[in-house]
């Protein structure tokens, strides 16, 4: 109810933003006078920029599932000790952390890990087998208390939020840049042609790019706090400081397009501000500089 409550709230939040700021700026104004109903231009938006957002949030289990090949462990009938124990360890974690069980799975590959899912008490934590071959015990169980801390966190509705307001700035200013060139100042031209939807799909594109920078700022924040929630589950910022130690000498696993930011780690982008997650030395320093008490 939280959840849904805080959606709603958000919605009202972007269309109210973006009315005072058109306010503000006398855009408003100038838009009713060429003819735009920005209001309803504003609502088409939200709903555009938020629905794929949404939707994609409430299939991130499965899609996950598919697309990573994660093969779910039976809590009642683990197939070995390895398997017993991940079980064992990430209810522990939640119980802990006091949120429901999540499934725990494992899928082939590199080293990482992520959590995933719409709803804290329906949760998935999935490892990959390079992880648990690379790591020692303690490593990887500071490693599932970063990703319980996520879904403490409550971080992949949140992040799901960010990725829709941004959404719905892009479509927004694209359509009206587009209208803008399209109509070229003329009023009384209520059809729109090639122009408008070539203008407005380059204005996406350039838009997107440039909104990506907030939603990975956004993510690298994540991060932090999902390391500071692991050190806070078991007590001590030696096992995450030595996880990320470990971490930052491997090459981290891929993971599918749409989950490169659920992950423990992920290669870093051709500059810092486009990167999902932060560098492990500014992560290890974060930790080192934590609190405890």
């Amino acid at each position: 109810m939280k959840r849904v409550f805080l959606f709603i709230l958000t919605n009202l939040a972007v269309l109210f933003v973006l009315n005072i700021t058109l306010s503000v700026l006398g855009l408003n104004r100038y838009l009713t006078e060429q003819g735009i109903d920005y209001v309803s231009l504003l609502g088409f938006a939200a709903v555009v920029g938020f629905t794929g957002s949404i939707i994609s949030l409430l299939m991130s289990k499965k899609m996950a599932k598919m697309s990573m090949g994660v093969k779910i462990i039976d809590p009642s009938a683990p197939a070995n000790s390895t398997e017993a124990w991940l079980v064992d360890t990430v209810h522990q974690l939640a119980d802990r952390a006091g949120i429901g069980r999540p499934e725990v799975g494992i899928y082939e590959g590199a080293p990482n890990a992520f959590a995933t899912g719409a709803f804290k008490n329906d949760a998935l934590v999935a490892v990959s087998t390079g992880l648990l071959q690379s790591m020692n015990e303690e490593e990887v169980i500071a490693v599932l208390g970063h990703e319980v801390a996520h879904v403490v966190n409550g971080d992949m509705v949140t992040l799901t939020l960010i990725q829709g307001v941004v959404n719905t700035f892009v479509v927004f200013f694209a359509r009206i840049v587009a209208l803008a060139i399209s109509r070229n100042g003329n009023s009384e031209q209520n059809s729109v042609g090639a122009a408008y939807y070539m203008t407005s799909m380059v204005c996406e594109i350039v838009f997107g790019f440039l909104a990506s920078i907030i939603v990975a700022w956004f993510s690298r924040q994540r991060e932090f706090r999902a390391d500071a929630g692991s050190a806070k589950l078991l007590g001590s910022t030696k096992p995450m400081i030595n996880a990320l130690a470990r971490l930052g000498n491997l090459e981290p696993g891929e993971l599918s397009k749409g989950m490169q930011a659920m992950g423990i780690s992920d290669k870093m982008s051709f500059a810092e501000i486009f990167s999902t997650h932060p560098p492990m030395e500014k992560r290890i320093q974060a930790l080192q500089n934590l609190s405890l008490h």
